[in-house]
């Protein structure tokens, strides 16, 4: 796919055009200043307001701030200043995935997960993640274009890659919620939809902190369900592995441990679950992520960085890639890729994208 090109981000671009509101504020100023004496008014170019903020850029980044308007709080701005940090931490739930599985014991479970449009999460995770190549790319993302900002343009993470590599739906009933939720209708929501007691659920989002659960609590209380269990047991147990499964991947969040309670709403009725857009979540959630981790003080990296990896090992093959010989087109994207750890370091990956040409992106 050819890479996605905006102007605006280097110094050849032409500078935002002001919109009415703002040509009207110039209009009005320039009505009411009084006339002066020519030979009284200094030149513009000599004197400068000591309270502008003033940006000086950066080789080959933004001399005008009109577009990337945080750019200076960028990491990539700091880079250019001399300072730096180290690769970031990445939050991968790409092992638990293996602690709970769907075997032939519980095949109810299966059905219903598979119905969701979701069951393709169950074997897309990579275990590994490589910190210098994903903290190179967080590097390059710009908030205000949400694009990976590239030598040659500008790239960015489409939901038609969603839709190829994971195989989940990208299209149907927005996710939102429109406050956040409170502890108290967390802890409703638990034993409303997953059958535990107040007592229980009270102790868990007392732990967390907040209205989340651990992975591992709903793994310890829910996993030991089979098929030979009621009706009632399948159906919180199959809510509870629909939320775990969410919380490994689409909405990974930085707790490293945790998942927000919050996403058991959309479990509540299970034939529903597939009409959402979980695709069009998941790379919002991402982007919000990656908008996050450019701060520099920011020292690590949520959202399902296996997507992200993916997208990378998709277009950027002869760099980063090494191909599964076993895949088959039918399957998802994802599994087309073996995961490994790049060997080098960070620096060495942000001088080889600097190098990178338009030819060998796919």
């Amino acid at each position: 796919m050819p890479p996605r090109t905006r102007g605006g981000y280097t110094s050849s671009a032409p500078c935002r055009r002001p919109t009415g509101s703002e040509h009207r504020r110039r209009v009005q100023l320039r009505e009411v200043e009084p006339a002066a004496d020519p030979d009284s008014v200094e030149h513009p170019q000599h004197d400068r307001d000591e309270t502008e903020e003033v940006f000086e850029g950066a080789p080959g980044g933004p001399i005008d701030r009109c577009i990337l308007r945080s750019f200076d709080k960028h990491i990539a701005a700091k880079i250019w200043l001399g300072e730096d940090r180290a690769p970031l931490k990445l939050v991968n739930h790409g092992a638990k995935m293996k602690l709970w599985e769907l075997d032939m014991e519980r095949s109810r479970i299966y059905e219903i997960v598979h119905q969701s449009g979701l069951a393709s999460l169950t074997s897309c995770s990579h275990r590994v993640a490589s910190r210098p190549m994903l903290s190179a790319f967080c590097e390059r993302w710009q908030p205000e274009t949400t694009t990976f900002h590239m030598p040659f343009g500008e790239m960015t993470i489409m939901l038609d890659d969603v839709a190829s590599i994971l195989h989940i739906p990208v299209t149907g009933s927005m996710i939102s919620f429109s406050q956040p939720l409170h502890v108290d209708d967390a802890n409703a929501l638990l034993v409303e939809l997953l059958g535990t007691t107040d007592v229980e659920a009270s102790r868990e989002t007392e732990q967390c902190r907040s209205p989340s659960v651990r992975l591992l609590w709903l793994r310890d209380h829910f996993s030991t369900i089979t098929d030979a269990s009621s009706d009632d047991d399948i159906v919180f147990a199959t809510r509870a592995f629909l939320l775990h499964l969410v919380g490994c991947t689409l909405f990974a969040d930085k707790s490293a441990t945790s998942v927000a309670v919050v996403y058991l709403e959309l479990f509540r009725d299970l034939s529903m679950v597939g009409s959402y857009a979980w695709g069009a979540a998941c790379l919002a959630y991402l982007y919000r992520q990656l908008t996050t981790a450019t701060r520099f003080e920011v020292q690590q990296l949520g959202g399902y960085l296996t997507l992200l990896q993916a997208w990378i090992y998709e277009h950027f093959p002869e760099m980063f890639s090494s191909p599964d010989m076993s895949y088959t087109e039918s399957r998802p994207r994802v599994l087309r890729w073996r995961p490994h750890v790049i060997p080098n370091s960070l620096q060495s990956v942000r001088e080889r994208l600097d190098r990178l040409q338009i030819s060998e992106v796919c």
